[in-house]
């Protein structure tokens, strides 16, 4: 009889873990932050236009952060073409760093939008520890794409990423 209801509670496990991609869906909280101007944004509704959002989150203080933003500008340019893209870049700098936020945009030539995330509300909300951090929703603004850390040539795994969705 045990090795019966151990069965059955297997075979239950085994349904939830297989469930539909879609049946799980994630969507960005309802949080609102500001932009490097002071302009308010509410974070739920940046893909209500049916672009691809990339959600890039770093730090002043972050070399890797800095790098990847880097790096994707040079492919930028032609995401936003071939994909329907747009990266916005959140700084999770706080209060006392974040007078260093829009010097650093401006010195290193970023195209991105930028926003400020100083309590950490956002990062937070999506349960993650360290920057680097990318969250890239679908056109129906699902989360579909977590990458945590950032090593050279990741931007092209980010890449095949957006192609991807791009197709759907």
């Amino acid at each position: 009889m045990l090795k019966k209801i151990f069965s059955i509670v297997i075979l239950f496990l085994c349904l939830v873990a297989i469930q539909p991609a879609h049946s799980q869906e994630k969507r960005l909280p309802e949080i609102v932050l500001s932009d490097i101007d002071g302009n308010k944004v509410d974070v739920s509704q940046l893909s209500k236009d049916g672009k691809i959002i990339i959600l890039s989150f770093w730090a002043t203080w972050c070399v890797p952060c800095k790098k990847e933003l880097t790096n994707i500008m040079d492919l930028y340019e032609d995401w936003q073409k071939d994909y329907n893209v747009e990266l916005i870049a959140i700084s999770i700098d706080d209060t006392r760093n974040i007078t260093k936020v829009k010097p650093t945009v401006e010195g290193s030539g970023w195209p991105y939008r930028v926003l400020v995330d100083p309590n950490q509300d956002l990062k937070r909300a999506l349960s993650f520890q360290n920057v680097p951090y990318t969250v890239v929703t679908d056109k129906a603004g699902n989360i579909a794409y977590i990458h945590n850390g950032y090593v050279e040539g990741d931007e092209f795994e980010l890449e095949e990423r957006l192609k991807a969705l791009s197709a759907q």
